[in-house]
Formats: C-alpha cells, sequence, structure tokens
C-alpha cells in the first residue's frame, strides 16, 4: 500500500499548568479549518480508533495532569491527528518549559487549502510564540540543519545555513527554523524583525495577519520542495533576511 503524504504542523507554546483551555482550542482551532472534520478518537494500543463520547472532558482531565494525549479523527483512509509534547526548560530557549504540539494531514489539495488556517487554529489556540508547517518529505532534510556541537564544524545540505539547539537560543519567541508556512506571533515577529516594507514585499504579498496580531507567512505557492530551485531559493533568501532564526545571531 503506498504510504500517504503528510502535512506536519508543529508549533511551540506556553508549557501547560493545568486545564487553561487551550488543548481544547487547538482542537476547535483545527475543525474549523476542516468543516465536517471531528477530532473525536484516541488511538488504541493496537492503532485502532476509540470513540471519545465525552472528548471534551477526556482532554480537560488529560490538561490537568499536563498531558495533550493523541487525538484523531477516526478515519483511517484519510487520517488526521493532534498531540501535545512537553519540552523541558532545560532543553528549551531561554530556558522557558514549552508545549510542542503536533498536528499532521494529508498532503493533498484539501490538506495544502487547508494548512494555513490549520497553522493558524492550532497558533492562536495554543497562544504560541511560533510555529511552522513542512511536507514530510522535507522535513527530515531540513532536520540536518541543526548543529548538535558548538564546538564542531556543520555543513547543512544544499547551502543552508547550520542552525543552533533549542537550548542554545536566547528567547522562546525566536524561531528554531523556517518552514514552508510559518507562524510568528506578535513577539515572534517583533523578535525577528518582520515586516519591514522595504524589505519584506514580497512575504507580505503571501502573509496575512492574525486576531491576535501575529503572522500566518507562506514561504512558496505550493508546498515546498527543495529539487524545486525556485524553492530553495526562496528559503536561502529568507534565512539571509531573518539571521536571528535559528540562534544565528549572537547574544547580545
Amino acid at each position: 500500500m503506498t504510504r500517504r503524504r503528510t502535512l506536519i504542523h508543529i508549533i511551540y507554546a506556553p508549557a501547560l499548568v493545568g486545564n487553561d483551555g487551550r488543548t481544547l482550542a487547538v482542537v476547535h482551532g483545527i475543525e474549523r479549518a476542516l468543516p465536517g472534520m471531528r477530532l473525536e478518537w484516541e488511538l488504541s494500543e493496537e492503532g485502532r480508533p476509540i470513540a471519545l463520547p465525552q472528548r471534551d472532558g477526556w482532554l480537560a482531565e488529560a490538561a490537568e495532569r499536563g498531558g495533550f494525549p493523541l487525538l484523531c479523527n477516526g478515519d483511517e483512509s484519510y487520517p488526521v491527528t493532534v498531540y501535545g509534547l512537553q519540552t523541558s526548560g532545560r532543553q528549551a530557549p531561554g530556558g522557558q518549559p514549552l508545549l510542542d504540539v503536533h498536528a499532521k494531514l494529508p498532503l493533498d489539495a484539501v490538506g495544502i487549502a487547508a494548512a494555513a488556517d490549520v497553522l493558524e487554529g492550532v497558533a492562536e489556540g495554543a497562544r504560541a510564540f511560533w510555529g511552522r508547517v513542512l511536507p514530510d518529505t522535507v522535513a527530515p532534510e531540513m532536520a540536518k540543519q541543526i548543529r548538535h556541537s558548538m564546538n564542531q564544524p556543520h555543513v547543512p545540505p544544499r547551502g543552508l545555513p547550520a542552525l543552533n539547539l533549542p537550548k542554545y537560543i536566547r528567547s522562546p519567541e525566536i524561531p528554531h527554523h523556517l518552514g514552508w508556512l510559518n507562524y510568528w506571533s506578535a513577539a515572534a515577529a517583533q523578535a525577528i524583525g518582520f515586516p519591514d516594507p522595504a524589505r519584506d514585499a514580497d512575504l507580505l504579498s503571501r502573509a496575512r495577519r492574525t486576531a491576535t496580531g501575529g503572522w500566518v507567512v507562506r514561504l512558496t505557492e505550493t508546498p515546498l520542495d527543495l529539487d524545486n530551485p525556485s524553492h530553495l531559493g526562496a528559503l536561502l533568501r529568507a534565512y539571509e533576511r531573518f539571521p536571528e532564526i535559528g540562534g544565528r545571531v549572537p547574544p547580545r
């Protein structure tokens, strides 16, 4: 059976402290972006969907324990999933613990059309610092940008810049890396210097403001493909434009 390609959404937000309503807001954000789709199933140990008649209460109880367990839409032929992980302050920018929300949807016409709305819904629901969307085929290669030792040379693929581990980035508002679609909160946008009307006209033509003053920024019209020279060029130009991303600017 052919493996279905996916769009991977990851956002980074303040850590959960009890049930503050953010986990449910994330789920509702995805459901609004995909009308008719409901995330009302968990997965068994065998990977089979199990219906959750009291989904909202179940999610609230998990949040009280500091958890965001995996939810799915119950459709094994067209899976949509979301879950959250906690990152300790020892591994996170600025020493601040984070909630990392991961959502996946199929990389098809429907998923591509909904991707920006899903990203915005997840990010705004979680009150995120920043987030990104990448095709699953691109994410592993871009992960090779990460430099795991500050004392060793690192040469990423395709001329992309070397990026530092999150724990070496000075604050949680600074994105670890770029995506095809990018969510930057108002604080994140300020931290990286976006927008500058004189320098960001191209990006602004593919950007929109969110209700909280953040931005959803699309690097390329279609999902990022590093084999496409114009896509790789857009990615390289964006990294050059925003040197703060990935902790490449020395602490001041």
